[in-house]
Order: structure tokens, then C-alpha cells, then sequence
């Protein structure tokens, strides 16, 4: 039930700055992640690799991508720990910082022209960096907020670090269009695409700003008062919440797979076929759902604390892995309105899941282990499914063309999450015993 106990004008000042703070965090990291994506096919490929079979350099160029997802758990694992043992606020200023400088650095970085192998070896190392920032972001990110938030609306408030994603791609597309509009297509390829990756300075200066203003949260400041922060949060994880999460990390399945392939590989995949569409209209359909996607998130994260959380996810997975087969049928013949149209009711299902992913995870958890569990499960599930689904898109294109098969690797994953979501509890509120019970 909902704490219907009047708050303190402190509280609404603290809960307002931790969704901000929450909101910006991920928004940077997403920001980062989206325009990796979006440059993966159309620069990387081309820059950073030898250029003599353009179907293996575009291959090469999207695991590279996916080093950002397997070098997620060395943060999930290393700022997960620290921010159970030290408290929230402190990692999430470390890990905003090496996102923010890794992305910057790519920026900088020289091509392959220019420094033969050691180019996409770099650009391996600065992706590897951003990964291990963005594994110990979101664990904290979603607990910054839900943790300041009264019982009943954690949901809501959760959706803040979800939310981010879409702000963060919105932004990152609109600079792309900007761009491509703006200048030519040699330019673009050739200082435009840095010009965007430096920018991220502008939304680290404004994340350190808002989170060094803010105050440790009222759930680990009450871990701190008993004296119960765990010594080794990682292995306690491990051997007392393995259920939990190894539930946790099937939920991530359908939401990140559905998410890789609607708003990152579907730029690619659009320029593909018989009849492509340019690259600014694939990047407007990202960047048109994208904005949607900014408001239905809250919504959907308002909707999950007023019916079972874990229905609506479930819903909107097998909504989502229907979609994906639809999605293909109509674009057998590319139609850039219908790319719009699709890519935004996608999207849609994908607010639907993930958003209350957030609070439906951070639940599983009991509060002195609950940062070390999140990131944890975020982290591992981002490896097998969002990290690998764009080199698996790519794989299946390069055989055959098959869109369906796409499509089918997107419902095998949202099987997964159903899975996933079988195994996890459902946690009532009657004494809030996820944030304010912070004892076993």
C-alpha cells in the first residue's frame, strides 16, 4: 500500500534531485551507447578496420559495440560492491565520470589509416572503459531514486534511470539528423561524428552538478545506523540470492534484445534491401520513437504501481515479440512511414517492459545487497542479450538476409524473460519490506 503520510518539503526536494540525478546519469550513458550504435555501421566499420571485406569489418565493428556489454559485470561487480559498502551517491560519481571521459577520448581517437591496428584496439579499450562505467551506473541509478521514494511508488520513481534511455538516444539521434542535414555525408565521416561524441562533456558537467548536491539515501543511511553493511556483498549475492538473481538476469532478455534491434540494428537494417531508406530517415524513425519513449516510461512505471508489475511486463513481452514478426512483414518492401510507425510501436512494448523493470528488480533484493544484485544482474544479462543481439542481427543478414530469423532471435528472448519473470516474487507493500525493512 501507499505511505499516504504527508512529506516533508526536504523529502520533496530530495526525491526531485534523485530523479534528476537518476535521470541524467543514464541519459549520458545512453547517449554514449546510442551514438556508438548509430556510428557502428556507418563510421566505425569504415575507419577503424582494414576495409578489405566491408561484410567482416561491419561484423568486427558490431562486437565491437558489444565490448560495452561484456565489460559491464567488472563494473556491475567492482562500483556494485562499493555501493553497498561505502552507500550510492559516492560510485555513481565515479562511474558518470569514466563514462564521460571514455566517450569524450573516442572522439580523439585516430583511424585506422592512421594507426593501422592499434585504431580499433583503442577503440575497444575506451568501449571496454564505457561498459565498466555503465555496469556500476544503472544498479545505482535506479536505487537513487526508488530508495528516496515513499511505498507505492517506487515504480514511478524507479523509471527515472529507464527513462534516461530514450532521452539519451532522442538526443543522440536528434545531433545525428542535425548533422547529416547540416553537413555532407564526407564531412560527417570525417570530423562531424567526433564533434558529436565530445558533447557528452556537457551532460557529465550537469550529472556531477546535481549529484554532488545530493544527500546519501534514507534506505543506506539506515543500513549504516544498524551497522549491516555487508563486508563481501558479491559473494552474499551469490549464495543467498541466487534465485533471485538468476531471475533477475532472465528478465533483461526481451527488453534488451527488442531495444537492440528497434533502436539500434534497425538503422542499419533499414539502408538494407531492395528498396533502402536513407540514413536520416532511419535515424528519424529511432529518433521520433525515441522522444514517444520519454513520456510513455514514467507512464508506464506510474501504471505498474496500480496493477501487478509483473503482469504488465509480461504483457508487454509477449506483445513485444509478436511485434517483431510484424515489424518485418511490413517492411519487405522498405516504406519509410511505416518504418516510423513501427519503430514507434516497438518502442512502445519496450516502455512497457522496462520501465517496470526497474523496481521490479531493485525487489528482488534485500536492501544491504540490493546495489551488488542489481548491477549484478544487469551487467551479465546485458553480455548474452543486448551486447550479443546486434553481431547476431548482423550475422543473419550477412547469411541470407533473413529478417526472420530476426525476428524469431527476439521472441526466443522474450520466452526468456517470461521465464524470468515465473521466478521472481512479487513484493507487497505493506511494510515496504524491499526499502524500509533493510534486515533479511
Amino acid at each position: 500500500m501507499t505511505d499516504t503520510t504527508p512529506q516533508t518539503v526536504t523529502e520533496r526536494r530530495n526525491l526531485r534531485k534523485a530523479f534528476v540525478a537518476s535521470l541524467s546519469g543514464t541519459a549520458l550513458e545512453w547517449y554514449d551507447f546510442a551514438l556508438f550504435g548509430a556510428v557502428t555501421g556507418s563510421v566505425f566499420s569504415k575507419l577503424f578496420f582494414d576495409g578489405s571485406d566491408p561484410g567482416m569489418d561491419m561484423i568486427k565493428a558490431f562486437l565491437t559495440y558489444g565490448a560495452g556489454y561484456v565489460a559491464r559485470p567488472v563494473g556491475g561487480i567492482f562500483f556494485g560492491r562499493l555501493g553497498d559498502v561505502i552507500g550510492r551517491k559516492k560510485v555513481l560519481v565515479w562511474t558518470l565520470l569514466l563514462i564521460g571521459i571514455a566517450t569524450f577520448a573516442i572522439g580523439l581517437l585516430p583511424t585506422y589509416q592512421t594507426a593501422g591496428i592499434w585504431a580499433p584496439i583503442m577503440l575497444v579499450v575506451l568501449r571496454f572503459a564505457q561498459g565498466v562505467g555503465v555496469g556500476g551506473e544503472w544498479g545505482g541509478a535506479v536505487l537513487l531514486s526508488s530508495e528516496f521514494a515513499r511505498p507505492g511508488t517506487r515504480g514511478l520513481w524507479a523509471s527515472a534511470a529507464q527513462t534516461g534511455v530514450p532521452l539519451g538516444s532522442f538526443l543522440a539521434n536528434l545531433l545525428l539528423v542535425v548533422m547529416t542535414v547540416s553537413m555532407s555525408d564526407e564531412a560527417f565521416v570525417s570530423w562531424g561524428w567526433r564533434a558529436a561524441f565530445m558533447l557528452s562533456l556537457v551532460l557529465v558537467g550537469f550529472g556531477l552538478w546535481i549529484r554532488h548536491q545530493l544527500e546519501e539515501t534514507p534506505v543506506f543511511k539506515k543500513i549504516m545506523e544498524r551497522g549491516e553493511a555487508p563486508e563481501a556483498p558479491v559473494s552474499e549475492v551469490f549464495r543467498t540470492q541466487g534465485r533471485a538473481l538468476l531471475g533477475a538476469v532472465l528478465v533483461r532478455f526481451g527488453p534488451d534484445v527488442l531495444y537492440a534491434f528497434f533502436a539500434v540494428y534497425v538503422i542499419t537494417w533499414l539502408q538494407a534491401g531492395p528498396t533502402p531508406l536513407t540514413n536520416q530517415q532511419a535515424l528519424t524513425a529511432t529518433m521520433t520513437a525515441g522522444f514517444i519513449q520519454v513520456f510513455t516510461m514514467p507512464f508506464a512505471g506510474w501504471l505498474s504501481d496500480r496493477i501487478d508489475r509483473r503482469l504488465l511486463y509480461a504483457v508487454a513481452t509477449v506483445l513485444g515479440a509478436t511485434w517483431a514478426f510484424v515489424f518485418v512483414a511490413m517492411q519487405q518492401q522498405r516504406s519509410f512511414g511505416l518504418a516510423i510507425f513501427g519503430v514507434i510501436v516497438g518502442l512502445m512494448f519496450h516502455s512497457f517492459m522496462y520501465a517496470p523493470q526497474a523496481a521490479h528488480i531493485a525487489e528482488q533484493f534485500h536492501a544491504r545487497l540490493r546495489y551488488t544484485g542489481s548491477s549484478l544482474a544487469y551487467t551479465f544479462a546485458g553480455i548474452f542479450a543486448g551486447g550479443l543481439a546486434p553481431t547476431m542481427f548482423a550475422l543473419f543478414w550477412a547469411n541470407g538476409q533473413n529478417s526472420w530469423a530476426i525476428a524469431g532471435y527476439i521472441a526466443a528472448a522474450c520466452a526468456i524473460t517470461l521465464v524470468g519473470l515465473a521466478m521472481g516474487r512479487a513484493v507487497v507493500d505493506e511494510v515496504d519490506e524491499a526499502l524500509l525493512d533493510v534486515t533479511p
